[in-house]
């Protein structure tokens, strides 16, 4: 891969120009880790070959996985021009592996894995293995926030400081501003004292109030609603909201209220520095020296709420529907979370917890090492799940929006992720 004097900081911009960097904090405990559920994989054997729905129960994968082995590909020419396409970026972004699932009803399926895994041992990148996916856990902590709205335990306009004190202008920033990323609240992750303390010992473990306090040092940056900053302060706050509304640390709150009900068996909220077998090796170069490390072994916490989470290609395929059309939530709850609002970014809008793409509906991430991107298109009922062991930007920008767009463009031109703006 290759080296760079210069790394970006862990600010995370909206899609587009790069969409979420990691977050996240807390040492909690493990969610959904319980046997064999935890290293199952899905309906593919890691070799691109579906398994027989009948062999389902021997294989010890998940029943609800089953519908997954395709009857049909999307055919011979469009699935070569998606094997040229997404080598293309995977070659020119030097990106080690990529797995790429596309479930469009009606047309086929589309799933690959290409790349390695480590590029050590050249051992290949596979369908199956667990990811981290950074910022995607923000949708996870909405949700559950969201959750909490539909008992009536909290309301979107009350203010942050009902609940938390201590934040810069609490009384005027409402959780509904902390969700849709225009609180105003410094980013945590963009201040350098941060930057270097977490590089300068990437086991470290964080809670969410010490990375707080990196961002509260700092003026908040503008009036809350006024514009859109993407803040990874806003979802540790909303985290500490639901463990004082509910009682329960929020890693088993997310367990019961949301893993749960949603059936992902292979989605969890790490402890420490966790990472259940099988992953891949992941590729950064947010380091104090700008040189290429690996950093499969670094410690989430600083992420917690806004970042941490872990999860593999067949839950968040399964998570991108229910997160768009609001299986776990009441429809005015639902309504209300989809109320995007401009980013700042041509064709790109953000809700609470949660963007639209030119139509797609979901979210990215990306943590030193990994990133992802989950979403839904609905007029299409289309599902796309990119997962990627790098965060190395690629022309300024996530290599994970370029695989995306790459693959929208061919099969949903009408429907870009991350569209271009147009030459002026």
């Amino acid at each position: 891969m290759r080296r760079t004097p210069s790394r970006r900081l862990f600010t995370a911009a909206l899609l587009v120009a790069s969409v979420l960097a990691p977050m996240t904090a807390i040492p909690g405990t493990a969610v959904h880790a319980a046997g064999a559920d935890r290293h199952g994989g899905g309906p593919y054997d890691g070799n691109r070959h579906c398994v027989d729905p009948h062999d389902v129960g021997r294989h010890g994968f998940d029943r609800h996985d089953k519908d997954e082995c395709p009857p049909k590909g999307l055919g011979p020419e469009l699935t070569a021009r998606l094997d040229k396409a997404i080598e293309d970026v995977r070659q020119k972004a030097d990106i080690p592996g990529v797995i790429v699932g596309l479930w469009m009803p009606g047309k086929g399926n589309y799933v690959r894995a290409t790349g390695v895994a480590d590029t050590a041992t050249g051992r290949p990148m596979t369908t199956d293995p667990f990811m981290r996916i950074g910022s995607e856990t923000k949708t996870f902590t909405v949700t559950a926030l969201l959750k909490l709205v539909d008992d009536g335990r909290i309301r979107l306009d009350d203010p942050i400081s009902k609940y938390i004190h201590g934040v810069p202008g609490g009384k005027r920033i409402t959780l509904r501003h902390l969700a849709e990323m225009r609180s105003g609240l410094y980013p945590y992750s963009a201040d350098p004292d941060f930057v270097h303390d977490l590089l300068s010992d990437p086991s470290r473990s964080f809670t969410p109030r010490e990375v707080l306090a990196y961002g509260f040092k700092h003026k908040n940056t503008f009036k809350p609603g006024k514009q859109f900053q993407y803040s990874n302060s806003n979802l540790v706050l909303l985290g500490l909201v639901i463990e004082k509304v509910s009682g329960h640390r929020l890693v088993d709150f997310i367990d019961e209220e949301v893993l749960r009900p949603a059936d992902l068996r292979h989605t969890l909220f790490p402890l420490d520095a966790e990472f259940p077998e099988p992953h891949p090796r992941g590729y950064t170069n947010q380091t104090l020296s700008g040189e290429v490390e690996d950093s499969t072994d670094w410690n989430p916490s600083w992420g917690w709420a806004a970042g941490a989470m872990i999860s593999n290609l067949h839950d968040l395929r399964r998570w991108a529907k229910i997160v768009a059309t609001g299986t776990l939530l009441s429809p005015q709850t639902q309504k209300e979370r989809l109320k995007t609002l401009p980013t700042g970014f041509p064709g790109t809008s953000y809700g609470l917890g949660i963007f639209n793409s030119d139509g797609w509906i979901g979210h990215n991430g990306s943590i030193p090492g990994y990133e992802s991107v989950t979403v839904y298109l609905p007029s299409k009922k289309a599902t796309l799940v990119v997962l990627l062991n790098t965060d190395i930007s690629y022309e300024g920008k996530e290599p994970s929006s370029a695989l995306a767009r790459a693959i929208t463009e061919i099969v949903t031109p009408a429907n870009v992720y991350d569209r271009p703006v147009p030459p002026r």
